[in-house]
């Protein structure tokens, strides 16, 4: 709950740090492995296709077509990989620690951590023990302040509510902090899984999931209680805003006072939720979407206690099941990635265990990470690779014909401000108020919980932290940040085949350069725009610069609308548009970059490619893979 979750936090590339990893091959985790002989897999190929037809099959056709995805996964290629590669690393560390009796500090919270999560027996003995306490006071809420109180007190641990709340960054004051809301209360993934036909079976599956888990927890009526749920999620999800929607920075930032706020969405008692949430320091807070406050507000004030108090019950069962004995995370795996993704096995304990402490405490296994698999010559070479970038960034900016000089200058000065992180944070973050226990995995995950939405909710009356990072150095990703105008890539990332620095230039600036220049582009694409050099949302186009920006956007997302992976299912070009302007602009960056880095000189020619093919190969090889259609959907 207290992770940021709206269109004005970070912007990743294409998320891709969700995806589970699987074992490397042969079990190496000292380093990645180079891709051929120079930087590029061209037994991968598929050279009987035409490159002008179809680039991706004939860049990496043959590679895809003998690909199997593991029975544990939903998706793989690439990113997945070297995201095996990675957790593989974590779990050598992780399984150090936890056999080390000797260990302290952050080697011993990481250990006893994983050591709590992998004593398969210990946990399954508790059965549904843990869950007593927070189900009680569940029991006990008999109105709806309570329950409002309940659902502010869940941004701490285990549990729903039908609003979020987190701390980050004020998009227009960005060196404070302050409180975002947001929608929430939906159990499936988006609002389409409640109102769309082509999802009909998925909603079934969800209100038998919910009974399901209900009869777990020993709550009373399990059958009509996971139908009123369900309906209660639907009104909410019809209310709710599209994900394209919540993309647009300008209008998901809308300040109130609580006052003003229980005036504009009246029906939910806003004051015992922030109570719950530890929030009541706060002086005003932004409503995300908040055209939908008044409506989810009536839903919840016309929703039955006796309802609410199931629905509490099923969203505290749903998200502790994970953590509980093994009927409750059969279940778990059954409709979150079985039904949902289409992936056929569960994936093995251990790969859970690693998942979870890099999500608990990442920056102190990360610290260790860093220690053992991050050689400090892959920093210097990537800011050399960054400065390149820029430059190139620059020269596009400068010689655009259709932006006006003084647009131009704006831009310019955005871009001499970015800043750049790489590999790890230079201040590790302090877990030594974080209590764990060898024997206590459910206290564990809302002790974590807790340390965290406090460590957040701490910070509201200090500056903004610039050197905070908002990934683990073990993510295999990269982001954008458009309130403290950087870009940041975390040590996972940094090697082949997105960064080898003993590979064909071409191939780097293919891979990692285009990573880079794709989040350079973000700080310029149709929501990054929206943010000045230091930050702030603020508009610093001129109205004729900007109607000539969105007229050349409208192009590329009719071009993305129009195609359709899936039969009844087209890419929604809005929803997509940032991160198809940032891999657009990231290829040709990437590309003028390896010009520039030629100095005048020839490229020379590999295997019959020229720099310009190899370049374009390195950008394709990063995106080889494939999806189960049920992921895809």
């Amino acid at each position: 709950a207290a992770a940021p979750a709206t269109a004005s936090d970070f912007r990743p590339l294409h998320m891709l740090s969700v995806a589970p990893a699987a074992e490397a091959a042969g079990g190496d985790v000292s380093k990645a492995q180079r891709m051929g002989e120079w930087g590029f897999d061209a037994s991968g190929m598929k050279t009987n296709v035409r490159p002008g037809a179809d680039f991706f099959d004939y860049a990496n056709g043959t590679y895809v077509d003998a690909l199997v995805i593991p029975s544990d996964r939903s998706r793989y290629g690439t990113f997945d990989a070297l995201n095996e590669l990675s957790v593989n690393r974590m779990r050598a560390v992780l399984e150090e620690s936890a056999a080390d009796a000797a260990a302290t500090g952050d080697e011993a919270l990481i250990g006893t951590f994983y050591r709590s999560f992998m004593d398969k027996a210990a946990v399954d003995a508790k059965g549904a023990a843990p869950l007593a306490a927070d189900l009680a006071q569940i029991r006990a809420a008999d109105t709806k302040e309570d329950l409002a109180r309940l659902m502010g007190d869940t941004m701490k641990g285990f549990g729903g509510s039908v609003f979020s709340a987190y701390v980050y960054d004020d998009a227009k004051n960005p060196e404070r902090y302050t409180v975002y809301l947001g929608q929430a209360g939906l159990g499936m993934p988006d609002r389409d899984y409640y109102l769309k036909e082509n999802f009909a079976e998925q909603k079934a599956k969800y209100e038998a999931y919910v009974a399901q888990l209900l009869t777990l927890a020993g709550w009373p009526e399990p059958a009509a209680n996971a139908k009123a749920i369900v309906e209660m999620e639907t009104r909410i999800a019809e209310a709710s805003w599209t994900r394209a929607e919540r993309r647009d920075d300008d209008k998901t930032y809308n300040p109130y006072t609580i006052a003003e706020l229980k005036a504009f969405a009246p029906g939910f008692p806003w004051e015992a939720f922030i109570e719950g949430a530890d929030l009541t320091a706060a002086e005003r807070v932004i409503a995300s979407e908040n055209t939908a406050f008044p409506k989810i507000a009536q839903v919840f004030a016309e929703t039955p206690v006796e309802v609410q108090k199931a629905w509490a019950a099923y969203t505290l069962t749903d998200q502790a099941a994970p953590y509980l004995a093994e009927p409750f995370v059969q279940a778990h795996y059954e409709f979150r990635e079985k039904t949902l993704s289409g992936q056929p096995e569960q994936k093995p304990r251990w790969k859970r265990g690693v998942a979870l402490v890099d999500n608990s405490a990442g920056e102190a296994l990360g610290k260790l990470y860093v220690a053992r698999y991050f050689p400090p010559e892959s920093k210097a070479k990537m800011e050399a690779l960054v400065a390149d970038i820029k430059t190139a960034m620059k020269g596009r900016i400068e010689r655009l014909t259709w932006m006006g000089e003084d647009t131009k200058a704006k831009a310019l000065e955005k871009l001499s401000k970015f800043t750049v992180k790489i590999g790890y944070p230079e201040e590790w973050r302090d877990y030594s108020g974080l209590e764990v226990s060898a024997d206590d995995l459910y206290g564990n995950v809302e002790r974590a919980s807790a340390f965290e939405w406090a460590y957040r909710v701490g910070r509201l009356d200090e500056p903004v932290d610039d050197k905070e990072w908002g990934m683990t150095p073990p993510t295999v990703n990269a982001y954008y940040s458009p309130t403290k105008n950087q870009i940041v890539f975390p040590a996972a990332i940094l090697q082949p085949p997105f960064f080898d620095p003993d590979a064909d230039p071409a191939i780097n600036y293919g891979g990692i350069g285009g990573v880079i220049g794709h989040e350079i582009t973000h700080g310029f694409d149709d929501q990054g725009r929206k943010s000045d050099g230091d930050g702030k949302l603020t508009d610093w186009w001129t109205a004729e610069d900007a109607e000539k920006f969105m007229a050349q956007a409208a192009k590329l997302g009719a071009q993305y609308s129009a195609i359709e992976p899936l039969p009844g299912h087209n890419i929604n070009g809005e929803l997509t548009m940032g991160e198809n302007i940032a891999d657009l602009g990231g290829l040709l960056l990437g590309l003028d970059a390896y010009h520039l880095s030629l100095d005048g000189q020839p490229a020379p020619v590999i295997d019959g490619f020229t720099g310009d093919q190899r370049v374009f190969l390195g950008w394709a090889q990063v995106w080889r893979g494939k999806y189960r259609e049920d992921a895809l959907r």
